[in-house]
């Protein structure tokens, strides 16, 4: 497995250290965001251990991978993803975004084969935003049938995937089981919208298309029973564009593969006009749609100001 130069030119202690700089932010500005103490306990806990590791991290990775890496003292899977993460392509995403400067196109044109223009189809058309869900994509067909790629250039992106994310062993995709249902996620999604119009929210200065360096963009930190989820407005170009930044909100959350996100929307069109979804999940919000209908049409009841019915658009 090939190691980012950031690391593989570092002695063991000074690589221990650099990872356990980058764990101790993630656990300040969760900190200062108001995330669950928990958390933040957690990554400076294996921040600490890491800077009292003798071996190095990146051997340590190299030797046994991801699962070795949770045999360190207050590391566990998900942190483990994320050091892996760090190791191979020397960022660590959830950082990133915490900072304000997130932008997952780098990290999708990283890819040989794949470019600006790709990279931004990737996104707001297949809602990809990790090598893993490009991978996913790679292998189910949806690049060669909704982007129109030859074989030849999927094949490429697919071995350049395999050797990137070999060594990370990844877990099988997670069965719709273990995906949180879509009344969690609109009910993260109701908190968020609701939390961010009352002012109540911390506002971040995102890096991009900020060039006032303004604090607009609120996020939120929240769990549902053990599962961590954070969630703000989109910042992308697309967003942007179709001026969908005070109504798209970007989810992310744990889930047995790593860290997964989706993005929340008011639809425009179909049967689903005017109500939130889950973008790539239409069906079940269909059928969750339908029984919260079939629940009114019995009580005799009308919709309720929290309900998932209610647009964000009114939101400023």
């Amino acid at each position: 497995m090939k190691v980012t130069e950031t690391f593989s030119a570092s002695s063991d202690k000074g690589v221990n250290l650099k990872i356990a700089r980058r764990l101790d932010e993630v656990a300040q500005i969760l900190s200062g965001q108001g995330a669950n103490p928990y958390r933040v306990q957690a990554y400076q806990k294996a921040a600490a251990n890491l800077r009292r590791l003798g071996p190095s991290v990146v051997n340590i990775f190299e030797k046994g991978g991801e699962p070795a890496l949770r045999q360190i003292p207050g590391v566990g899977p998900s942190l483990a993803r994320a050091i892996a993460t760090l190791i191979i392509t020397g960022r660590l995403p959830m950082l990133d975004r915490l900072r304000g400067e997130s932008d997952s196109g780098l990290l999708l044109r990283s890819v040989p084969g794949i470019g600006k223009i790709l990279a931004a189809r990737l996104q707001d058309e297949l809602n990809i935003h990790t090598l893993e869900q490009l991978e996913a994509a790679a292998h189910d067909g949806r690049l060669k049938d909704l982007m129109g790629l030859g074989e030849k250039r999927i094949a490429g992106i697919m071995d350049s995937l395999a050797s990137r994310l070999g060594g990370i062993q990844l877990r099988p995709t997670p069965g719709k089981h273990e995906e949180p249902s879509v009344a969690e996620i609109f009910d993260v999604d109701r908190e968020y919208r609701e939390q961010a119009a009352a002012g109540r929210l911390l506002t971040i200065a995102p890096r991009r298309f900020n060039p006032n360096r303004e604090a607009w963009l609120p996020i939120l930190h929240t769990r549902r029973g053990q599962r961590h989820y954070s969630a703000f407005f989109s910042n992308t170009a697309h967003a942007h564009e179709m001026k969908k930044t005070k109504d798209w909100v970007v989810i992310y959350y744990d889930g047995h593969g790593g860290e997964r996100q989706c993005t929340v929307i008011t639809s425009q069109r179909g049967p689903l006009a005017s109500k939130r979804i889950v973008r790539g999940r239409e069906e079940e919000c269909a059928a969750y749609y339908k029984k919260i209908e079939s629940r009114h049409y019995r009580a005799g009841t009308i919709e309720t100001t929290d309900s998932p019915f209610r647009s964000a658009s009114g939101i400023k």
